[in-house]
Formats: structure tokens, C-alpha cells, sequence
């Protein structure tokens, strides 16, 4: 403490063996330490934290903002245990209107903002983009296909024909025209509904005392269209423009975090977060954290309403017109419309909680049921759940779902690529099942940190069991508890039986909750291994056999397709014919022949 400096910065605390327990930042390193060795006056939380720290780690910042900044940073990546933890923390979808082309097309996007355009949004599902989009091609038909597909179009596709595109792929409108729909529908992302409908509304009425009755009869569909959803997203609150709602609830030592998306005076939709924290953590601390963590790798509007003020708003405040490089105010309002939008985000995110608590009941009493069933010792915290999946040994994929008293754990979902001398033979479903099993338990053997899994359940019979128990035995690991799941007789449902070592093949009763668990947990595996398996067997079919001969670029590989005509017949190709190919050498030659002699 003594070598402390006087300076703003972030301190990390250390335990036993390294791990972060705490990451804080302070106007004073020198003072928040000092605050911490008073050995007195702080919460049971703190003093936990203090007595299981054996380290600790400074990095000095040029100013609190700096720190701050730095602070939430780090609690994403290294999530310390004695941290409030945004839990979910995914990347939101825009709807994108690209110009990088004659013909703009109007899509969804979801990451880094690569691609040339005009970007709108956030919008809170992936559900919301779709249903906004479905819309505007219902009122601005623009395109939705894909750069190759245009190219490659010769006569109007169906969206054409169900009126969802003007098809400017081949012409049925002219360019003009069609970018004066692309800006129409920029107008209406950018919040002027009501002008662009007083627009289209006299046109309508033009066309209409011009006998134009089918043009007529198209503006009063696209009229109809942007009234749906401006209905569905209008807000119209005078300086809601733009901003961001948050409103926190707590209830049983648990908390809900809420958030409302306004743009362009529109709603974009909301979206629940239910941050990790200590039961004695207050409102305004959890929205803090929140904020800081929630705009770390997002941009912030430039107005965010709160429920509750969090300490060192400003301070917040300025870090983030820091990081979005324009002005942002955090404020909670204490009347009129904004506080009624307050309001509402709190009242949603009490009713989120509500649920959240039933279900995480219901959750805990399944879970001590699959205690009872598998005779485990308490209420597993941690179950992993293997499946695999493959057409007859093509395309193998093996798949690990997690599940918890939280439910289906998908950040912790896991694949494994089963080609190649780890997968054995083709369609063998033991050998796949003992070579994922092994890397997964390899992994664990290597890393303390790696979860270890309170229950280990195989969609399977007594090989798949076998095989995984063969697997677990090779490393010198603590036992798990492992069952295996076999389909009832014709794969009828609710005849499941269940396989565990040292232990007769048992049934459990059609009606029991666990049973219907258990199934749940099982369907889930199975669909994130056919996922796999699809995803990658559709890019099998579009890979070209030449891609990964080493030597041959693009310029050889349209040589070599312009010769013989396709890759297939490149493969069967003698040396002696490939060396008469126009760019490609006696050695080249050799290359490619060997190449595919090899595979």
C-alpha cells in the first residue's frame, strides 16, 4: 500500500491459485486499498472477497474516465466472481441497406459493420428485423437476394410474382425508379412515417383520378404496410428520438434487467438480461454495472432513461460519450413521458422476473428429481448431454449441450469436428462417441478451470455408454456420474430406457416431469448435432475439389475448368493430359494428380 500511487486506476484481486476474484477501478488506488486493509466496517460480500485474496494487480490510468473504461473491459473477459456479470451479452441485429451496388439490397446484419451502407437499429430479436423487413419488401419490393444470385437471374424470381421485389434484377423496373423505393424506405427506417404516408397517400389519390387504378391500388397496399408497423413501433414521445430505456427489478436476491430500444422515434423492441451478482447487491449498483458492460462493444444512443440513478452517472456518462465519440446523458426522469416509459420497462422487467423465479422453481424441482433418478448425491448443477450425427459416416459432427438451473446453457454448447483418424470408421458410432468423449475429458484433464460436469448423459444405448465410460477411464480423472438415454422400441417416446454402470436398464413412468426433462434434454442435443451436420454438409456441396490443391489459384483453376470441363474430370485427368492444360508445368502437373491419388 505504501507504494501505491495517488492516481486513478484499475486494481485486480487475486486468489490462491490466480484466479480474478475482483477487478474495481478508483479515483485512488492508494485510498481503495487502503479502504480494504482497515480489517473492518464492510459488507460479508467484501469481507469474503478480501480473505480469499492473496494478490493483487494494478494498472495506473490517465484519468477516472480512463479506468472506467478499462474496468468494464475487463470484467467481460475475465468475469471475476465477485463482480455483478452481464450474463448475455450478443450482438444485437440491424437491418442494412447496402450501396455498394447498382441495385442496393435490403438485408439483415448481425457483428462488425464491415460492409458499405446505411445501418438502423439496434433492434432487440433477430424476430423483430425479421418481421420489419417482411414489411418493407411488402411496401418498398427491394431486393433481398444476394450479390451472385442477381447476377446470375435471367427471368423474375417468385418474390417477384407474390409482389415482395420489383425485380430490377432483369430489369422490370428502371434504375430511377428503384432507387427512389430504396429512398423511401430509408426515410421510413429513419423515423419519417407520417410524411412518407402523406406522400404516397397523394399519389395514391393522383393515380387514382387518373384511372391508374392497379399503380393506385399498389400505393394504397404500401400505405397499408407502413401503417402496420408504424402501429407496432410508434412511441411518439417529444425527445424520445433516440434512446435507450433501462429499468432494473430484484425480487428474491435475483434481479431483471430491461431494455427498450427507441430510434428514429420508433421501437425497436426490448430485450431481458438477468446480470450474476451477490443477493445483498442494490439496484442502483446492478444498473451501473449493467450500463458499463452493456456498451462496451455497442455504441451508445445519445439519451439513456434509467429506473434507478446509478453513483458516478456523470462519471458513467462521460466514458461513454468517450467511447461513442458524441454526447451521451444518462438521466432519470421524474415526470411526463419519459417517466412513463420508465414505468412501463420497470413494470416489464417485474413481469420478466416473475417468470424467470417460476421457472427456475419448476427448474430446481426437476433437477432434485434427476438426483433422485441417477441416485447423485444433490441437484446436479451442470449437465452435459453428447449426441452425434452423420449419413453414413459423411459429414460427422458430434455435439455437447449444457444444462443448469438456469436452463440450456448455449454459450457453453460445444461441436466436434469427427472426420479424419479420431472419427474410426466410417459411421462408427462408438468410435466417434469414445474420440468425443476423450477430447472433452482430455480438455478437463489439462484445465483446472474447465467446468466439470455434475452429470454426463449419452443419447444412446449400453455401446454408446461403454464407449464413453472407455474413454473416462484412459484419464486419470475424479469419476462423473455417466447415463445413457436409449429410444423406446420403434423410437416411440415415453419408452425410453435409461443405461448406467453397475446398474440394471430401467424405465420411468410415461407421466413423470423428469422423464419429459430428460427427453427435452436429449432433443436438444440431437437438434444441435443435426444443425452441425446440415451446416456443414451444405458447405461440402458448394466446395470446389480444386480449392485445396496447393498451387492452383484462380487463374489455374479456371485453365484446368475450361479444359476439361469439370472438376470431376480434372480429378480423373492422367499427368500427361494435365500437363497440356495452357499455365500448368510438368511439376505442377505432378502436384495435382498426386493430390488427388492421395485423398
Amino acid at each position: 500500500m505504501k507504494r501505491l500511487p495517488n492516481k486513478a486506476g484499475v486494481y485486480r484481486m487475486l486468489g490462491e491459485g490466480g484466479e480474478v476474484l475482483y477487478v474495481g477501478k478508483a479515483k485512488s488506488l492508494k485510498n481503495r486499498v487502503a479502504s480494504y486493509a482497515r480489517g473492518g466496517g464492510q459488507s460479508n460480500r467484501i469481507a469474503m472477497m478480501i480473505a480469499l485474496t492473496r494478490s493483487m494487480e494494478f494498472v495506473v490510468t490517465e484519468t477516472e474516465t480512463e479506468a472506467l473504461l478499462l474496468e468494464a473491459n475487463l470484467i467481460k473477459r475475465l468475469k471475476p466472481r465477485f463482480n455483478i456479470l452481464l450474463r448475455d451479452d450478443k450482438s444485437f441485429p440491424y437491418i442494412l441497406v447496402r450501396r455498394d451496388h447498382p441495385a442496393p439490397q435490403i438485408l439483415k446484419h448481425r457483428g462488425a459493420k464491415k460492409l458499405k451502407g446505411a445501418y438502423y437499429g439496434p433492434f432487440a430479436s433477430a424476430g423483430a428485423v425479421n418481421r420489419t423487413l417482411d414489411t418493407l419488401q411488402k411496401a418498398f419490393l427491394l431486393r433481398t437476394c444476394s450479390d451472385s444470385v442477381y447476377k446470375g437471374r435471367t427471368r423474375p424470381c417468385m418474390l417477384y410474382q407474390i409482389r415482395r421485389c420489383a425485380a430490377p434484377c432483369v430489369g422490370l423496373i428502371n434504375p430511377e425508379d428503384y432507387a427512389a423505393l430504396v429512398d423511401q424506405a430509408e426515410a421510413f427506417l429513419r423515423g419519417k412515417s407520417n410524411a412518407l404516408r402523406e406522400q404516397l397517400g397523394a399519389e395514391m389519390q393522383a393515380a387514382s383520378e387518373a384511372m391508374a387504378f392497379e399503380q393506385a391500388a399498389q400505393l394504397r397496399d404500401r400505405v397499408r404496410a407502413l401503417a402496420a408497423v408504424a402501429a407496432e413501433h410508434g412511441v411518439n414521445v417529444p425527445g424520445v428520438e433516440e434512446a435507450d430505456v433501462i429499468a432494473v427489478a430484484r425480487d428474491g436476491g435475483r434481479s431483471c434487467v430491461q431494455a427498450f430500444f427507441f430510434r428514429s422515434g420508433q421501437n425497436w423492441g426490448a430485450q431481458s438480461f438477468y446480470p450474476r451478482h451477490d443477493a445483498e447487491a442494490e439496484p442502483e449498483e446492478i444498473i451501473a454495472a449493467f450500463i458499463g458492460q452493456f456498451y462496451d462493444s455497442r455504441p451508445a444512443p445519445g439519451l439513456v432513461l434509467v429506473s434507478h440513478q446509478p453513483p458516478e452517472a456523470d462519471l458513467l456518462a462521460e466514458a461513454l460519450s468517450v467511447r461513442a465519440g458524441r454526447n451521451v446523458s444518462i438521466h432519470k426522469p421524474s415526470r411526463g413521458g419519459k417517466k412513463t416509459l420508465v414505468d412501463r420497462t420497470l413494470a416489464n422487467a417485474r413481469e420478466a422476473l416473475g417468470r424467470k423465479l417460476a421457472e427456475t422453481t419448476a427448474q430446481t424441482q426437476l433437477l432434485k428429481g434427476v438426483a433422485r433418478v441417477f441416485g447423485l448425491p444433490q441437484p446436479p448443477k451442470r449437465i452435459e448431454v453428447y449426441d452425434n450425427s452423420h449419413i453414413q459416416g459423411t459429414g460427422a459432427i458430434g455435439a455437447m449441450i449444457v444444462a443448469g438451473p438456469e436452463g440450456f446453457e448455449k454459450s457453453q454448447y460445444r461441436r466436434f469436428n469427427m472426420t479424419g483418424a479420431e472419427g474410426a470408421a466410417p459411421g462408427d458410432d462408438f468410435a466417434m462417441m469414445r474420440a468425443m468423449i476423450g477430447r472433452r475429458f482430455a480438455r478437463l484433464a489439462k484445465d483446472a478451470a474447465s467446468p466439470v460436469p455434475d452429470l454426463v448423459l449419452i443419447d444412446g444405448g449400453k455401446g454408446q455408454l461403454s464407449a464413453a465410460l472407455e474413454a473416462m477411464a484412459a484419464l486419470d480423472l475424479p469419476p462423473v456420474p455417466v447415463a445413457a438415454i436409449a429410444k423406446g422400441p420403434e423410437r416411440d417416446a415415453g419408452r425410453e430406457a435409461f443405461y448406467m454402470s453397475g446398474r440394471a436398464p430401467f424405465k420411468l413412468p410415461m407421466n413423470d416431469p423428469v422423464l419429459y426433462y430428460l427427453q427435452r434434454l436429449r432433443d436438444e442435443a440431437h437438434r444441435f448435432a443435426i444443425g452441425g451436420h446440415r451446416a456443414r454438409r451444405a458447405k461440402a456441396m458448394t466446395e470446389n475439389p480444386l480449392d485445396g490443391v496447393p498451387g492452383v489459384g484462380p487463374g489455374r483453376k479456371k485453365a484446368l475448368l475450361a479444359h476439361f470441363g469439370s472438376a470431376r474430370a480434372v480429378q480423373g485427368a492422367s499427368q500427361g493430359e494435365l500437363e497440356a492444360v495452357e499455365g500448368v508445368s510438368k511439376g505442377m502437373a505432378k502436384r495435382i494428380y498426386e493430390w488427388f491419388r492421395d485423398e
